[in-house]
C-alpha cells in the first residue's frame, strides 16, 4: 500500500486554491488507523499546502476532534480497526464540515446514504488526495 503513496510536485493552481479566505492553510483532520499511513499523509498534506489539525485512530477520538471543530475538512478512512467511522461522518455532515471518505472499496462500497459524499479509493496516489480535497472546497 506504501508504495502507492508517492510524493510528487503539484501546479500551482491546486496550491492557490486551497487556502481559506485570510489566507491561512486549510487544516485537515485525518482519521486512519493504519499508522503508518497516517504518518505518510502527515508528511505529505503540508507538502501540498494543507496543515495536519490532528490524527485520530480510533473513532472515539475522532468524535473528540469533530467536538472541538478546529479543522477544515476531514479525511475518513471507511473502517477504523472494524468500526465504521459513519457517525463521525454524520455529525461532520450536520456540522457542514466537508470530508473525504478513503476506501479500498471505492464509492460502491459505501452504504446508499454516503454515495454522494467524495470517495478516494484505496490505495491511493497522493497526487489524487490532493486533488481531491482540493476539490473539497470547490464544492
Amino acid at each position: 500500500m506504501l508504495s502507492a503513496l508517492r510524493l510528487s510536485n503539484i501546479g500551482v493552481d491546486i496550491l492557490s486554491s486551497i487556502s481559506a479566505d485570510n489566507g491561512a492553510m486549510r487544516r485537515i483532520l485525518i482519521v486512519e488507523d493504519e499508522m503508518l499511513v497516517s504518518m505518510m499523509l502527515e508528511d505529505a498534506l503540508p507538502e501540498f499546502g494543507f496543515a495536519v489539525a490532528g490524527v485520530a485512530s480510533r473513532v472515539g477520538e475522532a468524535m473528540d476532534y469533530v467536538r472541538k471543530g478546529a479543522f477544515d475538512a476531514a479525511l475518513l478512512d471507511v473502517q477504523l480497526d472494524g468500526h465504521p467511522v459513519l457517525p463521525v461522518a454524520d455529525v461532520l455532515i450536520e456540522k457542514g464540515i466537508p470530508s473525504l471518505f478513503a476506501t479500498g472499496y471505492g464509492g460502491s462500497g459505501l452504504p446508499e446514504t454516503y454515495r454522494s459524499h467524495p470517495a478516494l479509493q484505496k490505495p491511493f496516489i497522493i497526487d489524487d488526495l490532493a486533488t481531491a480535497l482540493r476539490r473539497l472546497f470547490e464544492r
